[in-house]
């Protein structure tokens, strides 16, 4: 690389970095209050996102990193939220009234955005995991898959929801275009049943192997979002740690030992679709 050239790319990441530290300090004290655990500024640079991209998020729910992403990415920017199908929520148990709550948020999922009031929004757009827009092929920069992957493959084997997800993720991106993870991990040596995703973990192995099967190539991995003290048995699963807490009762002794563990043990993976 030219030196000229070198130093134009150094200047635009300090640029990016700013311009994302910016977003972060701006953001309520409860969202930077998790900073530690999730590490969005590194996480965001570790995956090469910058302003002007285009960028889906799978399940951004209520926001927490939709907020951060989308004044990150700009004006010049489009973000969009990529959904659970809708007949994957009554998969869950919770009977049909709660499943269709959860259906009726998704399509009112756009309008929500509205109601954030993000400054210097970019363009928004909205898809199903499974079902993406046509208009949306080979147009996407990144997508990003957040504590996002274990509903689906969890269910995969009813309706092939894992397998369609990234199908699509593929099809969405340009060429070379790049796929960010992040994972509640399961131990290696934790059954797979256990590990299918409805206790939260997934195993890496799984997790690289599934994206290599749908055509990605792993560019990188990360231990930036790790927590070594999160090492749950086979009794275990990922809500019972913060922020979930579930299963203890506060001003317990079983409540006192999850908090010291902290949020779950994280992988990150970087991932891409070959130029």
């Amino acid at each position: 690389m030219q030196p000229s050239r070198l130093k134009m790319q150094k200047v635009d990441m300090a640029a990016n970095a700013a311009a994302l530290a910016a977003v972060l300090a701006a953001q309520p004290d409860e969202v930077q209050a998790r900073y530690d655990a999730r590490n969005p500024a590194a996480t965001i640079a570790f995956f090469g996102i910058e302003p002007g991209m285009t960028v889906a998020e799978a399940l951004p729910g209520g926001g927490w990193y939709s907020k951060i992403l989308m004044p990150y990415l700009g004006t010049e920017g489009t973000f969009a939220g990529a959904h659970y199908p809708d007949d994957l929520w009554s998969r869950f148990g919770f009977g049909e009234e709660w499943a269709a709550k959860r259906v009726e948020s998704t399509a009112k999922w756009p309008e929500q955005v509205t109601e954030w009031g993000v400054e210097n929004s970019p363009a928004v757009a909205s898809y199903k995991l499974t079902e993406m827009p046509v208009e949306l092929e080979g147009t996407m920069d990144a997508v990003l898959f957040i504590r996002a992957l274990h509903n689906l493959n969890r269910f995969n084997a009813d309706a092939g929801y894992m397998d369609d997800t990234l199908a699509e993720a593929f099809k969405a991106l340009k060429p070379g275009g790049i796929v960010g993870v992040v994972q509640h991990r399961a131990p290696e040596a934790n059954g797979d049943d256990w590990a299918s995703g409805a206790n939260g973990y997934l195993k890496q192995s799984a997790v690289i192997a599934a994206f290599e099967s749908a055509g990605f190539e792993l560019v990188e991995s990360s231990e930036l979002n790790a927590n070594a003290k999160d090492m749950p048995t086979e009794d275990d699963f990922v809500w019972r740690l913060p922020p979930g807490l579930n299963g203890t009762e506060e001003g317990s002794t079983e409540r006192d030992a999850v908090v010291a563990i902290g949020e779950s043990d994280r992988m990150t993976l970087k991932f891409k679709k070959p130029a």
